[in-house]
């Protein structure tokens, strides 16, 4: 564990340390701070006005000051004279409850005080777009199913090596890279962690991606549906639950159903509960539900769920089974804020285990072909409005999640969807000029 990023600093050469927290809609924020200040900005933290990102603050708040984690600090593979390292929002001595590593914060410690240690992995999918956005990088990557296109990754070999080698050094264990199922997607994994862990992998993870397109002169987005036709991004999440030291799995059983236990059971009761509530934090924008609720691409699949359903090793459903002890969430897309996704799971899951929550019976039908044969379950919103509507509705949720973050989240977020509704479309004109 580092301690004193003062020592760090001069053990690694480092210039510059970038003080990075996250907002609410999940825009990373960060001040360059030269080395010979970091003892004091790790002892204070970095100021920042919080009303000038998306936090529901006003120009009339006290400095928020961002106090780095020196446990979580990465120094930059890319510019090996800066480091990295995210920080907790506190104003006036207080953490800022609203700030999405601090609701995170909370989630683990209130999974600590029932003696269980939530354990995750993320699968973030991103595109290698051209510069400006609006096309795949690579004109040759035209074929009608991509995924695992071998030929496509290669031509991407500089970018997509680059950042598995950064994560190989960073000791992250990354262990198989991808071409995706949408022209121009790739997906990159690495080893399961602690939620905070992951979280800050996941944020870094986005920089870093950004970053290595930008120095090839290309684009890299998370953005949920990118392309029109194309499968979206998602960002599946993989989960267990484990006891406080970290060895025994809680999650599994290999003499029950799918060899999930009764607490994995119940966990996964939470996420089956809570789902449409979730959406609002796992699917955040108004692009998100063009992935949700996309008609067929061109690969055949979307990929993506929308229904509240689970199953065994199946990926048509909301969650699925692969194997013992763990279960996959894909309902998150490439936009969910790293920390949000890991709180919400958190949150849902543990409420789950107090309530002793039924996940009801697994489904086992395909349900892109065999959907319509399911009639008892619940859909997943078709909007934001509607994820906001299904979030407000839901008070356990929201309690669970923090009355001050809620408030603050759903501010921010009805802000976006008026803009969205105040947009003036082409669509609207093709449909209705001769109305």
């Amino acid at each position: 564990m580092t301690q004193d990023l003062a020592d760090f600093a001069r053990e690694k050469g480092i210039k510059y340390f970038m003080i990075s927290f996250t907002d609410l809609a999940g825009g990373q924020r960060a001040k360059l701070v030269p080395a010979q200040a970091i003892a004091e900005m790790q002892e204070d933290g970095a100021g920042f006005a919080g009303f000038a990102t998306w936090l529901d603050l006003t120009p009339a708040h006290p400095d928020m000051l961002a106090v780095p984690d020196p446990a979580a600090v990465i120094q930059l593979p890319w510019k090996p004279d800066v480091a990295w390292v995210p920080a907790d929002p506190i104003m006036e001595g207080v953490p800022v409850d609203q700030a999405p590593r601090n609701v995170l914060r909370r989630q683990v410690a209130m999974a600590a005080e029932a003696g269980l240690r939530v354990k995750t992995g993320v699968e973030a999918e991103f595109f290698l777009l051209e510069p400006d956005g609006r096309a795949i990088s690579d004109p040759q990557d035209i074929a009608e199913k991509p995924c695992y296109d071998q030929q496509a990754v290669m031509r991407r070999y500089d970018v997509v090596a680059e950042i598995c080698d950064y994560m190989l050094e960073l000791g992250w264990n990354p262990y198989q890279n991808d071409h995706e199922d949408a022209n121009g997607q790739f997906e990159m994994n690495w080893d399961f962690a602690d939620a905070l862990v992951t979280a800050d992998r996941h944020s870094f993870f986005k920089f870093m991606v950004k970053s290595v397109a930008e120095k090839h002169g290309l684009r890299a987005t998370f953005m949920p549906k990118p392309i029109e036709g194309l499968t979206g991004n998602g960002c599946h999440a993989h989960i267990s639950v484990w006891d406080m030291d970290g060895t025994t799995n809680a999650f599994a059983d290999p003499s029950a159903d799918m060899g999930l236990s009764e607490q994995g059971r119940h966990f996964l009761g939470g996420i089956m509960t809570h789902a449409t509530a979730m959406c609002a934090i796992t699917n955040p924008t108004v692009n998100s539900y063009k992935r949700l609720n996309a008609p067929r691409t061109t690969s055949g699949a979307t990929w993506a769920p929308n229904t509240v359903t689970w199953t065994g090793n199946n990926r048509t459903h909301m969650v699925r089974v692969p194997g013992p002890g763990r279960f996959e969430l894909r309902l998150p897309d490439g936009a969910a804020n790293p920390y949000l996704l890991q709180a919400a799971i958190i949150a849902a899951g543990m409420d789950g285990l107090t309530q002793k929550a039924d996940p009801g019976p697994r489904c086992d039908l395909d349900m892109y072909a065999e959907g319509h044969l399911v009639t008892d379950a619940i859909t997943l919103p078709l909007n934001l409005l509607d994820a906001l509507r299904a979030f407000d509705a839901n008070d356990g949720f929201k309690a669970a999640m923090g009355e001050e973050f809620s408030a603050a989240f759903q501010k921010i977020k009805h802000i976006e969807w008026r803009s969205y509704t105040a947009h003036f479309s082409e669509w609207e004109r093709l449909n209705t000029l001769d109305v």
